[in-house]
C-alpha cells in the first residue's frame, strides 16, 4: 500500500508570514507527500483552502496508489498477469488503459530503435532490479545472451480490442522507466478538472506543473548525481514537465563498479558512462509521459549518441552529466539556465 501525510511544517510558516505581510489564504501552498512506486512523492497546491487542498492531495496519491498496484512488474498486478499468459503463449484480456499505455510505450521503443525497450523485463529481473531490496548480483553470462539473443519487443505485442497476445514468449514487460510519467499526467487531469489554477507533482523527481503560485514560476532544482542538492535551478511553466534518469537510486556496486538499474537491450549490460539525463518536456496531455520515457534512451546512448538520440525524439532542452561527471546540455537547454541564473 502506499503511505501518505499531509506535510504542516512548511504551510505553518507560510501561514506566519502571511499573518506578517497581510496577504490571504489565496496566496498559501499546501504540500501532500508520501511514499509510492517505490519513491517519495508530493503534491503543492497552491491557492485552495487548506481542507480542499488536502483533500485533494490525497485523491492524487489514491490515483497513485491504483496505477502502482496495477502495473507493478514483480508483485500481483494485471501486469504480471499479462506476463504470465505471455509465457505460456496465451491470450490476456487487459483493458483499455493497459493497451492505450502499451500502445504509446511502442511508438516510443520504435523511435528510438528499442534502446528504450519495456520489455525486456527478464534482463531487469535477471539483474536483481525487480525487487524492493537492491543487492550485488552477477548474471551468468549466457543467461545474459540468452534474453538478449530473444530480442523481446514491445513490437511483438498483438491487439485484439482490449485483448493482447504476443508472438514472443521472452517478452516480460516491466514499465518502471514509464508509469512514473503517465502517473503525472492522471494526476495533472485530475487536478485541472478540479479547477486547481497551480500546482507541482513531483514523483522521485519527475515533475510536472500547472500554472504557477503568484507572480512567479514554480522554480525546480536539477539533483547533483554524485552530492548533496542541485547543480541547477530552473522555472518550470504550466504544462511543462522535466525528467531525470539518475544512476543514483537504484543500483548497486560489485567489484568497484557501478550497475545502474538502466540496461542496454543490445548487450544486456548495465549502463555506467552516465549518472543522470533530465530533459523537459512540454505541451499535450502527455508531458509528464514523455518527460520519463523519453529520457531512457538518451541516457543508454551515452556521452556519443545522447545528441542524435535528442534530436531523433525532438527533444532540444536535454542535460547529460557523466560517470566522471562532465555536463554536456543543448543550446535550449544552456539558454534555459543562464536565463534563470539572471532572474
Amino acid at each position: 500500500m502506499a503511505t501518505f501525510r499531509t506535510w504542516t511544517w512548511g504551510a505553518c510558516l507560510l501561514l506566519l508570514q502571511c499573518l506578517l505581510s497581510a496577504c490571504t489564504p489565496n496566496d498559501l501552498t499546501f504540500r501532500t507527500q508520501g511514499r509510492v512506486f517505490g519513491t517519495e512523492v508530493e503534491i503543492s497546491i497552491h491557492g485552495e483552502p487548506r481542507a480542499r487542498a488536502d483533500m485533494l492531495g490525497a485523491r492524487v496519491l489514491n490515483e497513485f496508489d491504483r496505477l502502482h498496484h496495477k502495473f507493478h512488474a514483480w508483485q500481483p498486478s494485471m501486469l504480471t498477469a499479462l506476463n504470465e499468459k505471455i509465457e505460456r503463449g496465451e491470450p490476456f484480456q487487459a483493458d483499455q488503459e493497459m493497451v492505450d499505455l502499451l500502445k504509446a510505450a511502442t511508438v516510443l521503443a520504435e523511435r528510438s530503435d528499442n534502446l528504450f525497450n519495456p520489455a525486456i523485463g527478464h534482463l531487469i529481473r535477471l539483474w536483481g532490479f525487480q525487487s524492493s531490496e537492491i543487492t550485488p548480483h552477477g548474471p551468468d553470462p549466457a543467461q545474459i545472451r540468452r534474453w538478449v539473443e530473444a530480442n523481446p519487443r514491445l513490437s511483438d505485442l498483438r491487439y485484439d480490442g482490449t485483448i493482447v497476445s504476443s508472438r514472443n514468449k521472452a517478452v516480460m514487460i516491466d514499465l518502471g522507466g514509464y508509469a512514473k510519467g503517465y502517473a503525472l499526467d492522471r494526476a495533472a487531469r485530475i487536478l485541472r478538472e478540479a479547477g486547481v489554477k497551480a500546482a507541482l507533482i513531483n514523483i522521485g523527481g519527475n515533475i510536472l506543473a500547472i500554472g504557477q503560485p503568484g507572480g512567479r514560476p514554480w522554480q525546480v532544482g536539477i539533483r547533483d548525481p554524485r552530492g548533496e542538492g542541485s547543480v541547477a535551478t530552473l522555472a518550470l511553466h504550466d504544462n511543462e514537465a522535466i525528467g531525470t534518469s539518475g544512476d543514483y537510486e537504484r543500483y548497486f556496486m560489485k567489484d568497484g563498479k557501478r550497475h545502474p538499474h538502466i540496461i542496454d537491450p543490445r548487450s544486456g549490460e548495465t549502463v555506467d558512462l552516465v549518472a543522470s539525463v533530465t530533459i523537459i518536456t512540454s505541451g499535450g496531455p502527455d508531458a509528464g509521459l514523455r518527460s520519463d520515457g523519453n529520457s531512457k534512451p538518451l541516457f543508454i546512448g551515452g556521452p556519443r549518441h545522447w545528441r542524435a538520440m535528442a534530436e531523433r525524439l525532438g527533444l532540444d532542452q536535454v542535460m547529460l552529466i557523466d560517470a566522471n561527471r562532465n555536463v554536456e546540455m543543448t543550446e535550449a537547454m544552456r539558454a534555459r539556465l543562464a536565463g534563470a541564473k539572471g532572474n
